[in-house]
């Protein structure tokens, strides 16, 4: 993680997005003292913060000595993110409780290096698939779907039977050993035999598995508003609280730990769109959270089209691009409902979002930065399978372009309908399947022959071996930096 000359980051993780409110509290505390006034929430439910150097030390003794794990101006140990702060208040699970979530991160004996995620199969407020372990809830007690998704590569193996939630960490333990174990067969390849991996698990430990009964299906996209109060379980409310640059006051945030702890809630939410929640609000209490909220002068009623955004963490560039595109929009009243965005400016950064705002190169002196924006192909943002739609846009034309795509969103809903996003089956994902596409090393941009490609004028059916001179369309490579790759491997590709 880069920090300025004179500063470093610090990185706390915050299994599941659950933090006690007295540890949080401790942890500003230790902050404060370091003469931190503001920090963030990222992308995978951690905190993020800026310290002096000649404050390091000091800030490190405190969190020893408050038990803290922390990173300074590293990310070698990617938080576990969990939809857990969505139960009760947004959706409600089938099976999967407060417990089920808590009994599993206890069980963790080792600091994961691959990302993991776990994720109940009936909401869309938190990814399902950024993660290299993808584990998803099905309809059996206690049951998960596996997706990995091995680091550095847009490659996505079905595990071929459902884990149990008591084995989790265990086995995410064991492939992440054989991921990096075995770094030329896993990690950062064109071409991975997922079977592989699973035999070489398999012949190494046993786990109670459960046969698949039916394929998963995700629910249809729809982002929930998540600030502001809002009541829940009849006599109870939850507040959620955004802010437009990211950053988070520490005296306001130490009032509202000890608000939680006055107030007998024992602990704060993180979410992947860099807010937090907190629940089990009395209404006896309202007056008290409205009052913190006035002293700080903290706004919870933002437009819904500014909060379905995703940009990278401690990126100013992005969130002046991403503000600025808001702004746009408002003017136009541009209707986003059920489409959310990310703004990219490095190659390779794991956001989450139907519709990519991808930076391209910096400008020279005396022009613009080029972009490209791009949609996943049923603008459902759990897919990475990503077309093209503007190849080259400069920083001004933008928003014109990204209002043309929502009208074009719209339209397709008016002629198709709507349905449920599926993945392929298990047998689907790891087939090798007859029809193969070619894909840019560089830029991950995929040739597909059923679409052919608009921007070089090549109609749908070209095979890619038939076409004598060939550029990507995105980032310009020849034709020889295309790899061979099967199709459904790319069906849902995700970024690292």
């Amino acid at each position: 993680m880069e920090a300025s000359a004179q500063k470093h980051m610090i990185k706390i993780n915050l299994p599941g997005g659950i933090v006690p409110a007295g540890e949080l509290l401790d942890i500003l505390t230790g902050a404060q003292n370091a003469n931190v006034t503001h920090v963030r929430f990222g992308n995978r439910q951690q905190l993020l913060f800026e310290v002096d150097h000649t404050e390091l030390d000091d800030l490190k003794n405190e969190l020893i000595i408050n038990d803290i794990n922390y990173e300074v101006d590293a990310d070698e140990y990617p938080n576990i993110i969990s939809s857990y702060v969505t139960e009760d208040i947004i959706y409600n699970a089938n099976w999967l409780k407060e417990g089920v979530y808590k009994d599993i991160l206890d069980l963790f004996d080792y600091e994961p290096r691959l990302k993991i995620n776990l994720a109940d199969n009936s909401q869309t407020f938190v990814p399902f698939f950024t993660g290299n372990f993808n584990f998803i809830s099905s309809d059996v007690s206690n049951f998960w779907y596996l997706y990995v998704r091995f680091p550095k590569t847009n490659i996505l193996y079905c595990w071929p039977s459902l884990i149990y939630s008591e084995d989790i960490p265990g086995i995410s333990k064991i492939i992440e050993q054989e991921i990096l174990g075995n770094r030329k067969l896993f990690y950062d390849q064109p071409v991975i035999d997922g079977a592989l991996l699973h035999k070489k698990v398999t012949a190494k430990t046993k786990f109670l598995l459960q046969p698949y009964t039916h394929t998963l299906q995700l629910p249809e996209f729809h982002l929930p508003f998540y600030e502001g109060f809002n009541r829940y379980n009849n006599n109870k409310q939850w507040l959620g609280i955004y802010r437009r640059d990211e950053l988070f006051r520490v005296d306001f945030l130490k009032e509202i730990c000890a608000l939680c702890l006055e107030t007998r809630i024992g602990q704060l939410y993180t979410t992947p769109w860099k807010s937090i929640v907190i629940k089990g609000i009395e209404q006896a209490d309202r007056k008290a959270w409205g009052t913190i909220l006035n002293r700080y002068r903290i706004n919870v009623r933002h437009a819904a089209n500014e909060l379905n955004w995703q940009v990278e963490d401690l990126c100013d560039e992005g969130l002046l691009i991403k503000r600025q595109l808001v702004r746009e929009f408002e003017e136009a009243d541009t209707r986003t409902y059920r489409l959310c965005f990310a703004v990219k400016t490095k190659r390779k950064s794991g956001l989450f979002g139907s519709v990519i705002i991808n930076k391209l190169r910096s400008g020279s002196k005396g022009s613009e930065d080029i972009f490209e924006i791009l949609h996943t192909r049923d603008f459902n943002p759990n897919s990475k399978d990503f077309v093209v739609f503007r190849p080259k846009v400069a920083k001004p034309d933008i928003s014109t372009h990204l209002m043309a795509l929502c009208d074009m969103f719209y339209e397709l809903q008016d002629n198709e309908g709507n349905q449920p996003a599926q993945l392929p089956t298990v047998a689907e994902a790891n087939a090798a399947p007859d029809k193969q596409v070619y894909q840019c090393k560089n830029c991950m941009t995929v040739y597909d022959e059923i679409y052919g490609d608009d921007i070089n004028n090549i109609a749908p059916g070209t095979k890619f071996e038939t076409i004598e001179q060939y550029q990507c369309p995105t980032c310009d490579s020849p034709k020889q930096d295309f790899v061979l790759l099967d199709s459904l491997s790319l069906a849902h590709q995700w970024n690292s």
